[in-house]
């Protein structure tokens, strides 16, 4: 079912260039997730000069294995654009220098246990703002489109003892959990939507009152936020629950309905 593609409202139009994806890795298509972010991301850097190619921060916060997810993700990536990939790899939990991002032309922030990418970035959050609003494109995967939220949505599958979703989707908490997030956007976001049966979980955040309304990204599927209309990305849906005299509205967005 497919509805009217994602609204105007809950989005701060003052930050351009931001896809979020609901997961889905590795890419089984032609990259049509990433190709828009990637054209961004090589027009900013032919705009400042950069011959040498795009510098792309990519953040994985992750344990054990970040070194081998950036090698994975760079050869990938490089179907797309001529790229200087930089690193920020960290371990859960541990906090990023802001510094990290100076002079990029893009962020990608990867996916893994949300609430440690959260606490990770959180020092980040208004140089990521900065970045963004003065045009530089960003990406969130999973863990970093939920985070990319004013409100964000980081797990838990109860509220009080009610369940609300899936234990397999709480992210090793067991209560409804919201917290600030980047601030890239005023709607509250959740991922893997109709993979995981998160959609329930955003339905019970937006009825209790938790978030004042959000979206739910498919696997394979952006919403992305430019300078012009909302677009859906991919061959999933972008489902939108917003608050409706006391109860809750949901409706879906393909690619086909942009």
């Amino acid at each position: 079912m497919v509805g009217a593609p994602p609204g105007q409202r809950g989005i701060d139009r003052r930050v351009v260039s931001i896809h979020l994806v609901g997961g889905g890795w590795p890419f089984d298509d032609d990259g049509a997730v990433y190709r828009p972010f990637f054209e961004e991301v090589s027009a900013h850097a032919e705009a400042a000069g950069k011959l040498e190619g795009a510098h792309l921060a990519i953040v994985l916060v992750r344990d054990g294995d970040a070194p081998e997810k950036f090698a994975e993700l760079v050869t990938a990536y490089e179907q797309f654009a001529k790229l200087e990939p930089v690193g920020v790899l960290s371990p859960e939990n541990a906090p990023i220098d802001p510094a990290v991002f100076a002079d990029v032309d893009g962020i990608v922030v990867w996916g893994g246990l949300t609430p440690a990418y959260r606490t990770s970035l959180e020092p980040c959050f208004g140089e990521i703002r900065r970045l963004v609003a003065s045009g530089v494109p960003y990406l969130g995967f999973s863990a970093g489109a939920a985070i990319a939220a004013e409100r964000a949505i980081v797990g838990g599958w109860k509220i009080d003892t009610v369940e609300i979703g899936s234990e397999d989707a709480s992210e090793d908490l067991e209560q409804l959990t919201v917290a600030e997030g980047i601030g890239l956007i005023d709607l509250s976001v959740d991922v893997h939507a109709a993979q995981w049966g998160s959609v329930s979980r955003l339905i019970a955040a937006v009825e209790a009152g938790a978030v004042d309304g959000g979206v739910a990204i498919d696997e394979h599927t952006a919403l992305i936020v430019g300078e012009g209309p909302l677009r859906v990305a991919g061959r999933g849906s972008v489902w939108k629950v917003t608050p409706d005299s006391g109860s809750v509205r949901v409706s879906t967005a393909g690619a086909d309905a942009s």
